[in-house]
């Protein structure tokens, strides 16, 4: 890690906090300082030598809980009309069929500029706003010029006449790899056709087919591997997808709560799919995923501390640049590691809330961002729906990132677990960044709860792991990240060196 990267970053977020909260902007002020007090944790994790860093990072989240009653109060911006909408899904066709012309597929590019034509002209003749007109038809305009010229030579004769001996080119299909890889993690192979794999193991078994065609059918729903022709899903249309299947069962409580289905335009009148993934923006709400939450929390920290893709890389549709994006049209597909291989989850991205509009399901304290609601939606639907009865963190894990899961039973009467040995291992693991780690609670008195600041049955992201010298017995308060909670301390009482005492100050 980078001590003076995650300092410059700390500093640009709390500058944009600062600016948000003298503008009255509360919930994006919220956002930008629990960004701040996250990059300066993570500097000061990596060895950074800023004076008085606890005490900016206090200072971060003791203004995140001042302003959460003033982020409730205040209403949102107005929201874009429908034709506004239109014109976003315009723009979002002509920039699909910029990218197949790129790819010189013709035939694709010319149906979706001749589809933002046809939108941008509809949407012209629906609206009495000049400035919107005038936007649309000089955007219609440019997609029928590349359109035609795409189209001109597809008409012409051909002057050459092809060698009967060349072969058509055969159109590209899901190719079935080796069980065990992963070709999709680094950058888009080329497509390979089944017939063009040679015949030393390239290929799935006819046995191996059989056995990714029996649990590719998960929850009575369909779910291929992931191939490389699945980099090419469409993802732009004219109207808003829907899922079929988009509208998810609700669990008991959410039934209780529930008012109607949204898209992202109908709550925020600016979405976006990634601002910055941090553990710090998730916030669970009365879905019982802890497990998953926890997960996804762990795996947006890595991210972030060690700037590798393991979140980001599952979303679609993405930029040039492999980040994933916002579609106005409202498709996503997700990656996700089920039943042995990486299989593709689609979905659309309508959203359950409640009578004050709020989300019924996980969501970004940036109420702008969408990637914590769109991953949780594809989860849940792979496991039946939102009344989801909670599930084991391995299992979570290994879906959202495909590593090896290892399960530990910390019981203090089994003589198989030594504490000692436990924690070297996981603490030098950890700060290498070889492992993600969660960690669950049983079953518990009340009174044990309280005691130790932990809910019984619940998981745990575990954010940080660090080692102190003890002594008796100055008291000190320690804290737990809790995803539906901001922080939960219980006290101890131990005696600190002058440097580890100013961790706590």
């Amino acid at each position: 890690m980078d001590s003076s990267a995650l300092e410059r970053d700390a500093v640009q977020f709390a500058r944009l906090a600062v600016q948000r909260d003298h503008e009255g902007r509360y919930s994006e002020a919220v956002f930008y300082y629990k960004e701040a007090a996250q990059a300066l944790i993570y500097a000061e994790m990596a060895g950074s030598s800023l004076e008085r860093i606890q005490e900016k990072i206090n200072e971060y989240l003791e203004r995140v809980q001042a302003l959460h009653s003033a982020v409730q109060s205040k209403n949102a911006g107005p929201l874009k009309s429908k034709h506004q909408l239109d014109l976003e899904r315009a723009h979002f066709l002509v920039t699909q069929a910029f990218d197949e012309d790129e790819k010189g597929n013709v035939e694709d590019a010319i149906e979706l500029y001749t589809e933002a034509v046809d939108l941008c002209l509809k949407t012209s003749s629906e609206t009495a706003d000049k400035t919107l007109q005038n936007k649309l038809k000089q955007l219609a305009r440019q997609a029928l010029d590349r359109a035609e010229a795409l189209s001109e030579p597809l008409t012409k004769p051909l002057c050459k006449v092809k060698s009967t001996n060349s072969k058509p080119k055969p159109p590209p299909s899901r190719t079935h790899f080796p069980l065990g890889t992963n070709p999709f993690l680094e950058r888009p192979q080329p497509f390979i056709s089944p017939q063009s794999c040679d015949a030393q193991g390239q290929r799935y078994t006819a046995e191996e087919i059989e056995v990714l065609r029996t649990t590719s059918k998960i929850n009575g729903i369909e779910y291929v591997p992931f191939m490389n022709i699945d980099l090419r899903e469409r993802f732009a249309y004219p109207m808003p997808f829907c899922d079929r299947l988009g509208k998810l069962p609700l669990s008991p409580k959410q039934k209780a709560m529930f008012s109607k289905w949204v898209r992202p335009e109908e709550l925020t009148n600016n979405p976006t799919m990634i601002y910055t993934v941090s553990s710090f923006s998730i916030k669970q709400t009365i879905v019982s995923d802890c497990s998953f939450v926890a997960s996804l929390a762990i795996s947006a920290a890595y991210e972030r501390r060690f700037n590798k893709k393991l979140i980001t890389s599952i979303i679609y549709p993405q930029n040039k640049d492999g980040e994933p994006e916002y579609n106005p049209c409202g498709k996503y597909m997700v990656k996700l590691h089920l039943n042995g291989v990486p299989r593709k989850v689609i979905i659309d991205d309508q959203l359950p809330v409640d009578h004050k509009g709020e989300l019924l399901c996980s969501y970004s304290n940036n109420k702008s961002e969408l990637w914590v609601s769109l991953i949780e939606k594809a989860y849940m639907k792979v496991m039946g729906g939102y009344d989801f009865p909670g599930s084991n963190s391995n299992i979570d894990l290994h879906a959202l990132t495909g590593w090896i899961p290892e399960r530990i039973a910390m019981h203090s009467d089994s003589q198989a677990f030594s504490k000692d040995s436990c924690f070297r291992m996981l603490y030098q693991r950890f700060h290498k960044g070889d492992v993600l780690i969660t960690a669950s609670t049983g079953m518990m008195t009340e009174a044990e709860g309280d005691k130790w600041g932990l809910v019984p049955t619940h998981a745990y992201a575990v954010l940080d792991i660090r080692e102190f010298k003890v002594l008796p017995a100055v008291p000190f308060l320690l804290f737990f990240f809790c995803v539906n909670k901001t922080l939960q301390g219980t006290p101890k009482y131990v005696r600190l060196s002058n440097t580890d005492k100013s961790r706590f100050r």
